[in-house]
């Protein structure tokens, strides 16, 4: 048993494909753990004033983890270690160069965790600005015991920039997955004597499962890092040379989040679950293809790009856009049209009400919306982060944040002042006879900016590669057409099935959307081969390939090891 775990830990994934199924094969697990953790929270504690709590009391804590931990985020630190581990006999260097990068994010962290633990009780007022008295010293608390999370997610991130140089994706995989059973274990056995402490805390046993995972790879390798005093500052000064337009672009996201979840705050009592709850479940198909992808594809962009090979580094953002257009346009259309099926069927239990079922559902349609974009722009970014050029995605990301917070606030203010744009919204997403609409526009606000995000970031890259845009024409157009009509084959799937099924009952409501989204699937797959479509082919080709039962490469046998 110990043989075949250690098999699996130094298992080298090389294929694009093959790396991103079983990356998005973990990330499904790990999303599934997550919808399990959602409909727990829903169920037990319902889109109420609790629950605002809870998610709001990560926006701090997930503010310092973009503007802190992101120094030493994968996408930085990959370039370098490569350059490294590419020359057998500078392995020294690169542990040195790993034990300097920790040592100066621990004292950077550990300074920061201890000021924003006394400063919370002031940016509490900031960040949710709608909370009572009492709904605030809950929120101080629970920020409180969050902000150990971003220290030891940052330390996994430096540990995964280690397992993915070396290509080993599973352990890096593996984490979100043991961080959702972490925080599974505190609501199943420390809430109910607790409460949303012991939620929390399960939290932070998730992110030490998520750092844990990693040490089998690192120790077999002898990069486990350490405190040091030899630091070669011109070295740290390098690295956060390149991370500080990354740092500065994910910062601007989170706090635009942290504006629409004080915004959230003063609209509705359970306003921030229902936008948290959607923004959940929009993410699922975020983390299974757009992070898939763009995970596996970085470090052979990154070693293209450093190699001079130009042209190959195209294709391989091509053909990971093409996949990511293949994949993300049908589940736009199944979660618009299956939207009420899939809040109800993973949320609608216990407390969680029709109400709070309704308005959930109408935010994850206006969610995802913008899957394409939000999944392109996480290939696109890792893309200008291989060739050196952060400050591209720096100007992109932080306009996109900026304007969804715009947006939002332009929305919200139409919502109130126009009685008849109010109408055709709530009327489009028949969410007419219920309060708290006005929360709908935090999720249109934000995908328009993220639709404006993708949008700057491909005029960038058409300015470096003119074809990039003609290689995924018919990609696209193949995936939208086909998606199209998915859509229009599961609405009427759901019509045709509601009479087969009791629709007051888990069991029937799971049916009716489960059958109409795999009628609707069948039919764009039909199409799809009637097209001769070229990504259909490719993934059948990497299944044919039978990439599960390769056989592993032990860490000795990699290049320059």
């Amino acid at each position: 048993m110990v043989g075949l775990l250690l098999r699996i830990f130094n298992r080298e994934w090389s294929g694009l494909h093959e790396a991103a199924f079983l990356l998005a094969g973990t990330a499904l697990l790990s999303q599934i753990l997550g919808l399990v953790r959602d409909r727990l929270l829903a169920a037990h504690l319902g889109a109420g004033g609790a629950l605002d709590v809870y998610y709001a009391a990560f926006r701090v804590p997930d503010f310092l983890y973009a503007s802190i931990a992101s120094f030493v985020a994968v996408t930085v630190l990959i370039p370098f270690l490569l350059e490294r581990l590419e020359k057998g006999d500078d392995l020294a260097q690169a542990r040195q160069f790993i034990n300097m990068v920790f040592t100066v994010f621990a004292g950077a962290m550990a300074l920061t965790v201890v000021v924003c633990y006394v400063l919370m009780p002031y940016l509490a007022s900031f960040v949710v600005p709608g909370f009572s008295g009492p709904a605030q010293e809950e929120f101080i608390t629970l920020s409180r015991i969050l902000l150990l999370s971003p220290f030891l997610l940052g330390i996994s991130n430096l540990f995964g920039a280690v397992t993915q140089s070396l290509r080993r994706f599973f352990v890096f995989a593996a984490g979100p997955v043991l961080y959702n059973v972490g925080i599974l274990i505190g609501i199943v056995f420390l809430m109910p004597r607790y409460g949303l402490s012991g939620v929390v805390w399960g939290v932070i046993l998730g992110a030490l499962f998520h750092v844990a995972i990693q040490l089998p790879v690192l120790l077999s390798g002898g990069f486990v890092p350490r405190i040091t005093r030899s630091i070669v500052w011109s070295d740290i000064g390098h690295v956060m040379g390149l991370s500080l337009p990354r740092t500065l672009a994910l910062s601007a996201g989170n706090f635009s989040m942290i504006i629409l979840v004080g915004i959230a705050s003063q609209i509705t009592t359970g306003s921030i679950a229902v936008f948290t709850l959607a923004l959940n479940l929009q993410s699922i198909p975020l983390a299974i293809i757009g992070m898939s992808y763009s995970v596996a594809a970085f470090p052979t962009l990154a070693k293209l790009w450093t190699k001079g090979n130009h042209e190959e580094f195209l294709d391989h953002i091509i053909v990971a856009m093409r996949h990511i257009m293949f994949w993300s346009f049908p589940a736009i259309v199944l979660f618009i049209v299956l939207r009420a099926q899939i809040v109800r069927t993973i949320l609608g239990s216990g407390a969680f009400d029709w109400t709070a079922t309704r308005l959930t559902a109408a935010a994850l349609a206006l969610f995802a919306v913008s899957l394409v974009a939000q999944n392109l722009v996480l290939l696109l970014t890792r893309a200008f982060y291989a060739m050196g050029r952060t400050r591209l995605p720096l100007i992109a990301n932080m306009a996109g944040a900026i304007l969804v917070v715009l947006l939002s606030f332009f929305f919200l203010s139409l919502f109130h002042t126009h009685a008849t744009f109010r109408y055709f919204a709530e009327t489009l997403l028949r969410v007419t006879d219920i309060p708290g609409t006005a929360l709908l526009m935090l999720p249109l606000g934000y995908s328009l900016g993220m639709m404006a995000n993708v949008f700057f970031l491909l005029f960038f890259l058409k300015k470096e590669f003119v074809p990039v845009l003609l290689g995924a024409k018919k990609a696209f157009l193949h995936s939208f057409t086909t998606s199209i009509v998915m859509g229009f084959v599961a609405y009427h799937g759901l019509q045709i099935f509601a009479p087969l099924f009791d629709l007051d009952t888990f069991i029937g409501i799971f049916s009716q959307g489960f059958f109409a989204g795999v009628v609707g699937i069948f039919a764009g797959l039909f199409l799809l081969h009637i097209m001769d479509n070229k990504e259909l082919e490719e993934i059948k080709a990497s299944l044919h390939k039978k990439f599960w039962k390769a056989h592993p490469i032990a860490v000795g046998e990699e290049t320059g090891l």
